[in-house]
């Protein structure tokens, strides 16, 4: 084995979900190598939405500002009848819990190039491109390395390298999920839409925000992208084209109520379709995500329809939820049972978010089948019940579901904070400000709004984390006002933000060290690091 290539962890497709989990290992001092088959970066759109929990995961590997200066805020999400009259909208803050616009707008091709140029700065990363995986190979005792068999473009002669884990980042085809066995589970969508970009200066009569059409027939979506960009959707057959003499009028038509093309030709310098393409949207999960060392992320463990822009979102969780458990069980020796916590908090996360999408079509559409009106007309007056649309704006991230690393308490008022992701306000550090995540760092913390106890000291002074008063941070009072609304004096924040344990209001303690400190006990731990103080029960 020594004389064959290995690396601790081989990702198989360095897309914006491949990419950003190699950054975010590299942040922990995890090498990866990616395996990419195509040469360079698709140069066409794609996804086109990215929400606020994203921008924090793009903050953590460092091109928030740079994806800042080539995306936009946009408000939200309307639905409009056939006359395109309002049935109901889905607003978006501008100022979101995590510090960011809640909907961002923005060119994948764009992202994906900032990604590029995050990863060539980093040491730890290293991309092959023009490399094709062929196949992923388990020893038969389930332990690691994994063999990762490729070609290069090119060339038709198999190499091997050998990985401590491998993640699945190669989208809906994946290879990786047919070699853990994993098969879909059909969560009933599927629809064929035609998508088109275009480009134009002409004036496009809408909001900032996206609009969707709720027609049986006729369904569509419109979004303003950028400056001069805008996407459109229609649910067309495969066969119908939009090029052409014929297909010219018929682009013609279904942008009519949006932007009056000239008579002569739709499109030209004043209205370039840069891109059109037929995609099936479809609702599905895989049945596992994981076996042994090797993972399924974005489109490889889930589908989803685009109805609220969840796609690349989903993704890019799954990275930021794997990344520091895996960093911790290949650096620290944290047992490999800390691993399947991957699963068991994203796969339920996930199905959450994909029938909100699916809700979503059906209101736009109802589906094709005869239960079709009665489902549109169903989710059509629920979306108009006073509360219901800022309740499904607020859940597009709902909180994790208990476990492991999530101790939940039952609550008989109030709400509890635990799974919930912390606020992330501006705060003041050195006499400047900056966003709270720049003064967390990469690791646990604790944020405690009264004088630290002994045991909160102990668990800190054990994971390496970070204890911070809340009047050392100077904020404007959101985290204050965040834990007293959890009836909360202090939580244990993961390396995601999310928060682990809590100290309840008037107790001193963390409530579930029994239940966490066997997973995140480092038994093979870097310089400077101590072992998780030995677990206690702490039932109330």
């Amino acid at each position: 084995m020594s004389a064959q290539v290995r690396r601790p962890v081989v990702i198989i497709g360095a897309g914006p979900v491949g990419v950003t989990a190699a950054l975010l290992l590299a942040r922990y001092g995890v090498r990866s190598l990616l395996l990419e088959r195509h040469r360079d970066i698709y140069p066409l759109p794609r996804a086109v939405v990215a929400d606020d929990e994203i921008l924090r995961i793009l903050q953590s590997v460092g091109i928030h500002e740079e994806f800042a200066a080539v995306s936009r805020p946009a408000p939200g999400l309307r639905l409009l009848d056939p006359r395109r009259r309002l049935i109901t909208e889905f607003p978006r803050s501008l100022h979101g819990h995590h510090g960011f616009a809640q909907t961002n707008m923005f060119d994948q091709p764009e992202l994906e190039r900032l990604l590029r140029g995050a990863l060539a700065r980093r040491p730890e990363c290293e991309l092959w491109s023009g490399v094709d995986a062929v196949s992923v190979t388990r020893p038969s005792d389930g332990t690691a390395p994994v063999r990762v068999t490729f070609r290069r473009d090119g060339s038709g002669k198999e190499e091997h390298l050998w990985a401590d884990a491998v993640l699945g980042c190669d989208g809906a085809g994946s290879l990786t999920r047919e070699a853990i066995g994993a098969v879909w589970e059909d969560l009933h969508f599927e629809e064929s839409w035609r998508v088109i970009d275009v480009r134009t200066t002409l004036r496009v009569r809408s909001w900032d925000g996206a609009e969707q059409i709720c027609c049986a027939t006729s369904p569509a979506t419109y979004m303003r992208v950028g400056e001069d960009r805008y996407r459109w959707e229609f649910r067309l057959d495969d066969e119908e084209r939009l090029d052409g003499p014929q297909g010219r009028e018929r682009l013609r038509e279904l942008v009519a109520p949006w932007v009056d093309l000239p008579s002569d030709t739709p499109e030209g310098d004043d209205f370039e379709v840069i891109r059109q393409a037929q995609y099936t949207f479809r609702a599905r999960l895989a049945d596992h995500w994981r076996q042994g060392r090797v993972f399924l992320l974005g489109d490889a463990a889930h589908l989803t329809p685009p109805f609220v822009g969840q796609g690349l979102c989903a993704g890019l969780r799954d990275a930021y939820n794997l990344t520091w458990k895996l960093a911790r069980v290949l650096r620290q020796g944290a047992h490999d049972e800390l691993l399947d916590t991957y699963e068991q908090e994203r796969k339920p996360h996930a199905r959450h978010l994909i029938r909100v999408a699916v809700a979503v079509g059906w209101a736009m559409t109802g589906g094709q089948d005869r239960g079709a009106a009665f489902r549109r007309a169903v989710v059509g007056a629920a979306c108009r019940i006073p509360g219901v649309t800022a309740a499904v704006s607020r859940d597009l991230s709902p909180a994790l579901s208990a476990g492991p690393l999530v101790r939940r308490r039952p609550r008989l008022s109030g709400r509890t904070l635990a799974g919930t992701f912390c606020p992330q306000p501006w705060v003041r550090h050195d006499g400047r400000p900056v966003r709270l995540d720049d003064i967390l760092g990469d690791s646990f913390a604790v944020l405690t709004a009264v004088p630290p106890t002994a045991r909160m000291t102990a668990v800190t002074t054990a994971l390496g984390a970070p204890l911070i008063h809340l009047h050392d941070l100077g904020d404007d009072g959101t985290l204050a006002a965040w834990l007293a609304a959890g009836r909360t004096d202090a939580v244990l924040l993961r390396p995601d933000r999310v928060v682990m344990d809590t100290v309840p209001a008037g107790t001193g303690d963390f409530t579930g060290t029994d239940a966490w400190a066997p997973l995140v006990h480092t038994g093979r731990r870097t310089p400077g690091a101590r072992a998780v103080p030995p677990p206690r029960s702490t039932t109330p």
